[in-house]
């Protein structure tokens, strides 16, 4: 009798032990969700103020196992209408979790429909997403069914809320001038402005080629950082910012649906290629679009259909 019931003392104690555990779980959970949504509504609330509209935007058809998304950069500097300073497409295979991401040269001299040939960037500058859309469609048949774009203030300000002490980068050399900021060759940590000016450099002899590489290096840097369990704090306010500071066709459900699969595959490893393709271009010079990059635009076509794979 006495032995059953130390024995029912036992369990009633290892009871109470675990109702304390899972409060504490609990609390501790709570508490991160509440952390969570009050950083996020922050990161939101800062963005509030962005002033590029979502494009009327039409996705290209679905492809089996591809999903395309536009991503550009574009300098507003508070006029209604700019140039797109960065063009590049993150292209997802769904099937086996590959990302590559493509580059385009903002001087190619392209054909813009409705328009005389000009620079491919101007294609934004005219026509918005849309235009610029048609314009790769018609000279590399790639499909596009998202877009992102984000102006390069908010570039600026999404870098210090996900990376505070800034993103450390093996600078090459000094770079100055045009870009607003003085930054030294060696490894250091780039804040917002920095970075930005890091990927815009372009004063030296590889020019836009040397810019657009820089740029590759700069998004690989953003993946690690948003991977980075050092960030783990400042995702959320991040993630809230981003809402208002990238304007995109996706809505936020899809985005972050996107975003579970892509990490769900598992290591997310990055390719990258420049268009136009070494040796597939020459630099000519025009009257009314001043000095270009004219490619041969069937041999980077193919090119850019067997990187992406596109003919799965």
């Amino acid at each position: 009798m006495e032995e059953q019931t130390r024995q029912t003392r036992y369990q009633k104690k290892k009871m109470r032990k675990g109702r304390v555990i899972f409060v504490v779980i609990f609390l501790l959970l709570l508490s991160v969700i509440g952390y969570g949504y009050v950083q996020f509504n922050k990161g939101k609330e800062m963005a509030s103020d962005n002033k590029i509209e979502v494009e009327d935007f039409e996705p290209d058809d679905n492809h089996p196992t591809i999903e395309n998304y536009l991503i550009l950069g574009v300098d507003t500097r508070g006029e209604e209408k700019s140039r797109s300073d960065t063009m590049m497409v993150l292209s997802w295979n769904r099937k086996t979790n590959d990302m590559k991401l493509v580059s385009f040269m903002r001087d190619i001299y392209a054909e813009i429909p409705g328009y005389q040939s000009y620079k491919l960037n101007t294609a934004y500058y005219l026509g918005g997403v849309p235009l610029l859309q048609e314009t790769l469609n018609n000279m590399f048949d790639i499909p596009i069914h998202h877009y992102a774009m984000i102006d390069f203030k908010s570039f600026e300000t999404l870098i210090d809320i996900l990376a505070p002490n800034g993103i450390e980068m093996d600078v090459e050399k000094d770079m100055g001038g045009l870009i607003y900021v003085e930054i030294k060759k060696g490894l250091q940590n780039l804040n917002g402005k920095e970075l930005l000016g890091y990927a815009r450099f372009r004063s030296d002899a590889e020019g836009d080629f040397g810019r657009v590489a820089r740029q590759q290096k700069v998004i690989e840097a953003l993946k690690d950082q948003l991977f980075s369990p050092k960030n783990i704090a400042n995702i959320p306010k991040f993630i809230g910012a981003t809402q208002g500071y990238i304007t995109t066709d996706l809505t936020s459900k899809d985005q972050l649906t996107t975003a579970l699969k892509a990490v769900s595959g598992g290591e997310i490893n990055v390719e990258k290629m420049t268009i136009p393709a070494e040796g597939t271009y020459k630099i000519n010079k025009y009257r009314h679009a001043g000095e270009v990059l004219e490619i041969d635009v069937e041999k980077n076509s193919q090119i850019l259909h067997d990187f992406l794979n596109l003919n799965e």
